[in-house]
């Protein structure tokens, strides 16, 4: 879900701390000095896929333990895991019976609440590069350095308000913001003590969850990096800490029961703001009721859009619990690849965005950091903004934190689209607005 460019250097040393969950660049990537990934398109959908073998199925709570192991064993299906909170099953399926069939058949059950296949989601990005930051303070300066080509200008105050913002202030290290993703590098020097814990990596099912991408890295660096370092770029919610949870594979896809274990494991462990920048094209009910229990332990959810120039993926299209995030430029537009419609809440920069970068997925002669587009990138600037919202008013339930974030929006594109439109939301976010001491309601929006 972005265009990568790394930044030329001197020699870095790779270290790589699990042999198993690290991956070399393509072999074209040594031969550019300024590569990009994907052609430089942020990531959209390759179509509708789901694991061939297994689905999710939720039973009625009436029904008692001891059927629904006599009822799994009546379908010839194998219990793969029981995600619990939310009670969805996933199960394997037999080698003579393919999802349509058991699904079919085991809608036709009263005892069954649903079944659904197991869907397919994507990825949807004093410190020494924070002038170029022009999300966080636009002077209408070049937004990437004149070594890269390429990269646009500015419009003054086209921006987040994000330097005022922190005047109120940079966050509480108590407030914890988990990336659901690919990972973090929990080694890189712009975060590494920002990092709460090892995480939890349902694609390889331990322990230790980190990037094998590098996507969820640049998600966790804009959301939250460490300032006033000397190094790298400043994170929207400075003070505040991560909590890195894998459910994306090092391709950037992932089973969504990957994605429901990852929040409701999130959940459980403290997280405070959930960031999802990735999503998928189908519904699912299971998916649902995963964000559903996110909100109802007032863990506030924040989803990308996605970047196919169609309806908002999911679980960003589950209006109700969780905020749905469109992309905007350096001139405050909104780029033709952000997706859109009604569940659109607001929007924020997501184009030429520059954050971390794994350092042993790194080459030789770059440094570990990125400029990427992509809504994948506009959410962790609204989860920051949740996280220092929490931190300054942690008695506002989820709901109100929402409602803050959605009313203290700009609406720079009143001009075409006056009040809440399927492009924008309510706007663009303002930092300021949203922490400033005042109530916030519809007719003080600007």
């Amino acid at each position: 879900m972005l265009m990568v460019i790394l930044i030329l250097t001197t020699a870095i040393s790779f270290q790589y701390p699990r042999k198993e969950k690290t991956r070399e660049f393509p072999p074209k990537f040594f031969g550019k000095r300024l590569p990009e990934l994907n052609n430089g398109r942020p990531l959209v959908s390759t179509g509708v896929s789901y694991a061939p073998d297994q689905i999710l199925v939720k039973f009625k709570p009436s029904l008692p333990a001891q059927a629904v192991s006599a009822t799994l064993s009546a379908y010839r299906t194998k219990k793969m895991k029981r995600i619990p909170r939310i009670n969805v099953y996933q199960l394997k399926l037999p080698e003579d019976v393919t999802v349509e069939e058991m699904i079919y058949v085991m809608s036709q059950n009263p005892d069954i609440e649903y079944a659904e296949p197991n869907y397919k989601a994507y990825i949807a990005t004093n410190d020494t590069f924070f002038k170029y930051q022009y999300a966080l303070q636009n002077t209408g300066q070049r937004v990437a350095p004149p070594s890269i080509p390429g990269a646009p200008t500015g419009v003054q105050a086209a921006d987040t308000r994000a330097t005022k913002a922190w005047e109120e202030t940079k966050g509480d290290e108590q407030v914890l913001i988990a990336v659901i993703d690919t990972g973090v590098d929990l080694n890189h020097p712009d975060i590494k003590n920002k990092i709460f814990s090892s995480g939890q990596d349902f694609v390889n099912d331990d322990s230790d969850a980190t990037d094998d991408n590098g996507h969820g890295t640049w998600v966790a660096g804009i959301a939250a990096a460490e300032a006033n370092n000397s190094e790298g770029i400043a994170g929207v919610a400075w003070n505040c800490r991560v909590l890195p949870v894998k459910t994306m594979d090092e391709e950037g896809t992932g089973f969504y029961s990957w994605i429901i274990e990852g929040i409701r494991w999130a959940v459980d462990n403290g997280a405070d703001v959930i960031n999802m920048s990735l999503g998928g094209d189908v519904p699912s009910q299971s998916l649902e009721s995963a964000v559903q229990y996110a909100f109802q332990k007032d863990v506030i959810v924040v989803a990308a859009a996605g970047n196919d120039s169609d309806t908002v993926l999911y679980p960003g299209a589950y209006d109700v619990y969780c905020l749905a995030v469109a992309a905007t430029d350096a001139s405050d537009e909104v780029p033709g690849w952000s997706n859109a419609g009604p569940e659109v809440d607001v929007a924020a920069p997501g184009v030429w965005i520059v954050s971390l970068f794994p350092e042993y997925l790194t080459p030789s002669g770059f440094l570990p950091y990125i400029w990427g587009d992509g809504t994948s990138a506009s959410t962790p600037h609204v989860a920051g903004l949740a996280a220092l919202i929490k931190s300054i008013k942690p008695w506002l339930t989820v709901s109100e934190i929402m409602t803050v974030i959605r009313y203290s929006a700009d609406d720079v594109n009143s001009a075409e689209y006056p009040g809440k439109d399927e492009f924008m939301g309510y706007g663009r976010i303002n930092m300021e607005k949203a922490l400033v001491p005042i109530k916030i309601t519809t007719s003080s929006r600007q």
